[in-house]
């Protein structure tokens, strides 16, 4: 059964208006909400610890900042925008011994909620309003007057309302103008999770790196092997974040069709879906969340060592000096 998919129409910002909203954290999806709820027309402060150097950042951009002590008293409702890292800490300290009874807390990932590194007292309202796009990206499109996907959630509703101010919260930041689909913490978290580890961030970076060292040992040069397995990609993954597999398949070549019809399945076969079947399981058994938990309590000794490993590999020396070469690539203004 196809999921409902919730519109303009759906959100109403008026239940806002009048609420005082409070971002907590000035990062990527932090700016991005706090500004395109501001441009929604609802009161929007900015939580930050007094040492933050976002603050001046937030303050240019016209917000009311405060201490984060403060945001949560002033607020109706409070967006968590923390990595999943720090959050514990903050909402520890910070958050939790300021809130009271029909505020509403918000978060734009659910695994502090999913895995229990924070555990809200039972009389807020807790909601997931997650956009499908990094933070310049919702802002960019909010600003073209356009809007990112996104996903809600609820976790505790005492009020009964809670799904009416995701929904209104989703559409101040311009999400329902694209589609707002709702689901729950748990099936965002972990398909999160999977998503990054399997395909987007763990299985592209590794499957990249693999072409790579398959052409060098083989006697080509990197140079080569860098474009064909690493740069050329984004033009293949915009073709399918525009038109889907199908429509990517329309637009290549007929040799490079014939080859992906019949050799991709032999590189991504059953055993790699056996693999990819069984980082789901440590996901949905909490295994991996308290793995990664231990890790960032401990030192990150070893994440510290593969961070620095990657970025030893060959193809990060040969992508530096290509790139420099590239006088039209040009980083993405913030709006």
């Amino acid at each position: 059964m196809a999921a409902r998919i919730y519109t303009d129409k759906d959100g109403d910002l008026r239940w806002l208006k009048g609420k005082t909203c409070a971002v907590i954290g000035f990062g990527s999806q932090g700016r991005a909400h706090a500004l395109n709820l501001r441009d929604s027309g609802l009161t929007v402060v900015a939580g930050l610890y007094r040492e933050s150097k976002s603050r001046i950042v937030a303050r240019r951009a016209g917000l009311k900042v405060v201490d984060t002590p403060e945001a949560v008293r002033r607020a109706d409702v409070i967006f968590l925008a923390l990595p999943d890292t720090k959050m514990p800490e903050v909402y520890k300290k910070e958050i939790a011994p300021h809130l009271r009874p029909g505020q509403t807390l918000v978060v734009a990932h659910g695994f502090a909620i999913h895995y229990r590194t924070i555990v809200p007292r039972k009389d807020v309202d807790v909601v997931m309003v997650a956009p499908k796009g990094l933070g310049p990206m919702v802002r960019r499109e909010f600003v073209k007057g356009r809007g990112v996907p996104a996903l809600i959630a609820i976790h505790q509703n005492p009020s009964r309302h809670a799904k009416r101010t995701a929904l209104a919260w989703a559409k101040g930041i311009g999400s329902t103008r694209a589609g707002v689909i709702e689901t729950t913490f748990r099936e965002e978290t972990e398909t999160d999770l999977f998503g990054e580890q399997a395909v987007l961030c763990g299985g592209t970076s590794a499957l990249i790196r693999a072409g790579f060292e398959t052409l060098a040992r083989a006697g080509y040069p990197p140079e080569l092997a860098y474009f064909e397995c690493l740069h050329e990609l984004k033009f293949i993954v915009d073709l399918i974040h525009e038109a889907g597999i199908a429509g990517m398949r329309a637009l290549i070549s007929e040799t490079a069709k014939w080859g992906e019809l019949t050799v991709g399945p032999k590189i991504i076969d059953q055993t790699v879906q056996k693999q990819m079947a069984t980082a789901l399981r440590a996901i949905r058994s909490g295994k991996f969340a308290r793995e990664f938990i231990r890790e960032m309590k401990t030192g990150r000794r070893r994440y510290a060592r593969l961070l620095r490993e990657s970025e030893k590999h060959p193809i990060e020396t040969v992508g530096r000096r290509l790139r420099s070469l590239m006088s039209w690539k040009t980083k993405t203004k913030k709006q």
